[in-house]
Order: C-alpha cells, then sequence, then structure tokens
C-alpha cells in the first residue's frame, strides 16, 4: 500500500499540482482549510502518515495563524503524524515557530516536486527505523534522564503496572504520555495481553461509541457486518484513550458504566457484554477546570482519577535535555550513517537554556535537523538558534549582552534587516492574534496607527512571498 500524504493548501492549482506529482507514489488526500483539513482526517480510516500545509490559510491567508493552529492539530489527532510546512510565509520566524509547535521542517515555495518528495520519504525512513527499534537500545523515548522529575516518574511507572486501576496521565503536548502508558502495559503482570489505543480527538465523535463497543449488522447506514469494537478486541489487556477530553458527554456516561460494573452493549444491540480491559486515560487539557466548566462529567473524572501520573515537561528536566541530546544524536547518526554534529560550546549553553515548547518531541526534530543538515560537522550557537522557536528566544534577545551581540557579528550570515523583520512580524502577529485579527485593535496594541500597520503588513507579505 502507498504511504498516505494530505495536502493543505487553499490554492487548487498547487493542491492539484502536488497531487499530479505524488500520485505515483503516496495515496493522497485535499484539503483548502484547516476545518476541511480537520474533518478529513476525522473521516479516514487510519491518520495520514505525512502532511505537506500551508501557513496561510483561510479565513486570514496574509496570516500564519491558520496554518500554526492546524500544526497544533494534527498532531494533537495523530501525533505520529510527519509534517512539513509548505508556504510562501517563509519569514524565519515563522519557520522556527511552525518547527516549534512539532512540523518537521519548513519548505519555502517554490519548491521542485523532486525535492519535496526527499523530504517525504526521509521521513518516512526515519518513522519506519523508529518503529522497528521503538525502544532505541533498551530505553523508551521519553523517559531517558536522571533527574529527579524521571525517577519518580519511573517509579510511579513501576507501582502502577501491576494494579488493575484506571490510570490519568496528564501533560503537555509532545511530553510522552502514550509512552508513560506503554510502559505501564510493558512492566506489567501480562507483557503479551493486546494494547490498544483510541485517540479520542482523531475520530468524529459519532463514530467513537461504535468504535470503542463495536456495532451489529444494520446498526446504522454502512454496517454490513458486525465489528468488534476496542473494549472487546483489548481482551485482558490495555484499552489507552487519548485526549479523554475531547469526548463527547452523552458519550461519556457510558464510559463511566463500562468503568463501574465492566458492562457495555454493541451499537445496535440489547445483549450485554464484559469488559475485562485495564483504561488508561491521556490528556493535556485541566479536566478539573473541564468538570467546573461541565463539559466533563465529575464523576468520570474521579472514576479515571484513582491513580494520576503527571509527565514532567522538558523545561523541568535540567541535565536531561543533554542525555536526550546525546541519545537522540549518536540514534540518528547512526540511522544516516554519518558523523554525529557537534555543539560548540556557546551552542551548548543555549540548548541548555532553552524551554523547548515542544518537550521531547520537538527536541527530536530539532536533533534530526542538525544530523541532516551538520553531519560531523560542530554548531554554532548562530546556526543552533535558527532551530528554535523565536517567540522562545525574544526575552534574551531583548537582554542580550555587548558580547554576545559582538559574537553574533562575528560569526557571519548576521542580517540586521532580517533581524529587525523578525521581530517586527512577531509582534504583529501576537498584536493580530490578540485582538482576533481586528486590525484597528492590533494597532492600538502596537502603538501604531490603523494606516501604519496596514503598509507594514503588506511590506511583510511582499517580503514573504
Amino acid at each position: 500500500m502507498l504511504p498516505t500524504l494530505m495536502i493543505v493548501d487553499d490554492d487548487a492549482l498547487i493542491r492539484e499540482g502536488l497531487a499530479t506529482a505524488f500520485h505515483k507514489d503516496f495515496k493522497i488526500y485535499q484539503a483548502d482549510s484547516r476545518n476541511a483539513a480537520i474533518d478529513l482526517l476525522r473521516s479516514l480510516p487510519a491518520p495520514p502518515e505525512l502532511a505537506l500545509i500551508d501557513l496561510g490559510l483561510p479565513p486570514t491567508p496574509h496570516r500564519p495563524d491558520e496554518g500554526f493552529h492546524l500544526i497544533a492539530e494534527l498532531l494533537a489527532h495523530s501525533p505520529k503524524v510527519n509534517i512539513f510546512v509548505l508556504s510562501g510565509q517563509d519569514d524565519q520566524s515563522n519557520a522556527r515557530h511552525a518547527r516549534a509547535l512539532g512540523a518537521i521542517d519548513f519548505i519555502a515555495k517554490p519548491c521542485a516536486p523532486e525535492k519535496i518528495k526527499e523530504y517525504l520519504v526521509d521521513a518516512l525512513k526515519v518513522q519506519k527505523s523508529e518503529d522497528d527499534n521503538k525502544n532505541l537500545d533498551g530505553q523508551l523515548l521519553g523517559l531517558i534522564g536522571q533527574s529527579p522529575p524521571v525517577k519518580a516518574l519511573r517509579s510511579q511507572i513501576e507501582m502502577y503496572a501491576a494494579i488493575p486501576y484506571p490510570v490519568l496521565i496528564e501533560g503537555e503536548s509532545g511530553s510522552g504520555k502514550e509512552l508513560v502508558a506503554a510502559a505501564i502495559q510493558k512492566q506489567g503482570p501480562n507483557l503479551k495481553a493486546p494494547f490498544k489505543v483510541l485517540n479520542c480527538a482523531a475520530i468524529a465523535p459519532t463514530l467513537i461509541e461504535p468504535t470503542l463497543f463495536g456495532y451489529s449488522k444494520g446498526a446504522f447506514t454502512g454496517a454490513t457486518n458486525a465489528q468488534s469494537g476496542f473494549f472487546e478486541d483489548a481482551s485482558d489487556g490495555t484499552l489507552f484513550l487519548d485526549e479523554i477530553g475531547e469526548m463527547p458527554l452523552e458519550l461519556q456516561t457510558k464510559l463511566l458504566r463500562v468503568l463501574e460494573n465492566g458492562e457495555y452493549q454493541r451499537v445496535g444491540e440489547t445483549a450485554t457484554r464484559k469488559s475485562r480491559a485495564r483504561i488508561i486515560a491521556a490528556t493535556n487539557r485541566n479536566l478539573r477546570d473541564t468538570v467546573r466548566t461541565g463539559t466533563f462529567r465529575a464523576d468520570l473524572y474521579h472514576r479515571l482519577n484513582v491513580f494520576s501520573i503527571k509527565v514532567p515537561p522538558l523545561r523541568e528536566l535540567g541535565q536531561d535535555k543533554l542525555l536526550l541530546l546525546n541519545h537522540f544524536r549518536a540514534y540518528y547518526a547512526r540511522q544516516i550513517k554519518q558523523p554525529p554534529f557537534e555543539l560548540q560550546p556557546d551552542a551548548m549553553q543555549l540548548w541548555e537554556q532553552y524551554s523547548f515548547p515542544g518537550n521531547t518531541r520537538e527536541l527530536r526534530n530539532i536533533v534530526i535537523r542538525l544530523a541532516t543538515k551538520h553531519p560531523g560537522k560542530s554548531v554554532s550557537a548562530m546556526q543552533l538558534q535558527d532551530e528554535f522557536d523565536p517567540l522562545e528566544m525574544s526575552a534574551p534577545e531583548q537582554g542580550a549582552s555587548p558580547d554576545s551581540i559582538k559574537q553574533q557579528l562575528q560569526q557571519g550570515n548576521f542580517s540586521l534587516n532580517q533581524h529587525l523583520h523578525e521581530q517586527e512580524s512577531r509582534y504583529i502577529n501576537a498584536a493580530l492574534e490578540l485582538a482576533s485579527g481586528n486590525i484597528s485593535e492590533a494597532a492600538k496594541l502596537l502603538g501604531l496607527n490603523r494606516t501604519t500597520l496596514h503598509s507594514r503588513m503588506g511590506a511583510h507579505t511582499k517580503l514573504n512571498g
């Protein structure tokens, strides 16, 4: 079977051109907006392996906001999708922010289809390598580290693995919640039992019930045969419900019943079935807040929260960022059969200071890009900074010392115009987001009049192609 590729661009000519160029190598799906892409994703039998998305999508094609939101939503729906941004908005701050959100890389328009295909094929090779070596030298990704939070996390996993009660895993996007769930299963007493995963955000709300509980023949249009659900397929193993906070309220009642007495019914059947599966749930939302707002049942929350695990964000793990750097650097150097890159002392200092808002997923992607761009070479602070999210780097830049500025200038390839352009673009985008796209309000936030802001936005659009 061909690997699947989702192309999201509001320009029909670009979509059709790429589809024509790639139809022999990939199964193509197309969408012209963020909402259309999410609807398409939920309708597919399985998430796409690859995605090519534009940043400038309607209703605000002159700004990157819709594209940024889509990156986050795609990864929430399917953490393993390999996202590439293909955009004319090639402002370096946009590129860096897209990568921090979880995109593998940024491809500036125009780009030859053959080159784009190289990016896509290489990403699939990396993914296959990781799938074939899930433990990466015996250690689960995301659980590498010697910091107190990681040691505490390992202790909790070991403690809860042998207990058959529900576990609620909370943590930021990219922090490794599914890996923690898999570790609980692998350290449990029944290692060979099934481990079924359902991402509640990746499936249309109307399909969650038949997916979980199964359905009888004729239960609804298209149900030509009876089908078992995840509860039945999990048997006496583990059912991992990722992004549980996205489950519709009406279905939460039925899930609560399973947790209370193990009973459920297939859609279209009256016969009661029993489940022996252990439930592990995960969320990047604060479920206590959703309980207070009435979008999540309090009784279900307490049933799921018998035991809880909080996966720490990478910014709290101190020197573990260096352990992860060394681990991924060695691993991907072996995969591409090239010597590993090195970080110069000033780059190493920058690595330790960076907060990695995208957590382990972001760190991994940065290492992959550095391994590809600089095999066997020494990476400078300036080169490394190009991989970091400028929104996370803005505070240190504002307080840059004269010595650090001199160091940047001595490293070469510095453009004051580009630097000022990126800074201005960041502030304009932030103001527009705060003002929900209202240009007059954004102009007030920036201390500009509306005409001046319009003019500067036009200049940025022209520069970004």
